[in-house]
């Protein structure tokens, strides 16, 4: 499982940063303010956000893969209700 570096950036935004062969593999993320409601999370809840659609994605897809710009609108408008549930039970933990 990749492990991921979260950077705020401010605005909502953070550059995420994790290796791929020794590669450093950078994607800026953009937190939706809807996406966020929609988990059910507070706003200082957004960087776990972050990390957790991070790892969401690489368990789909390599993270060699990710575009340089993920917006959460778009990762919830690809994997619909799945993402939004999944997405919650993480942050609500075991």
């Amino acid at each position: 499982m990749s492990e991921f570096q979260i950077e705020p950036m401010g605005d909502h935004d953070y550059l995420v940063r994790t290796r791929y062969s020794g590669d450093v593999i950078e994607s800026r993320f953009q937190a939706s303010p809807v996406v966020v409601d929609q988990v059910g999370a507070a706003e200082a809840d957004e960087q776990r956000i972050i990390e957790e659609t991070a790892l969401y994605l690489a368990e789909r897809q390599p993270v060699i893969d990710l575009p340089p710009m993920v917006d959460l609108d778009d990762v919830a408008a690809a994997y619909g209700d799945h993402y939004i549930d999944e997405l919650s039970r993480r942050l609500k933990g075991p």
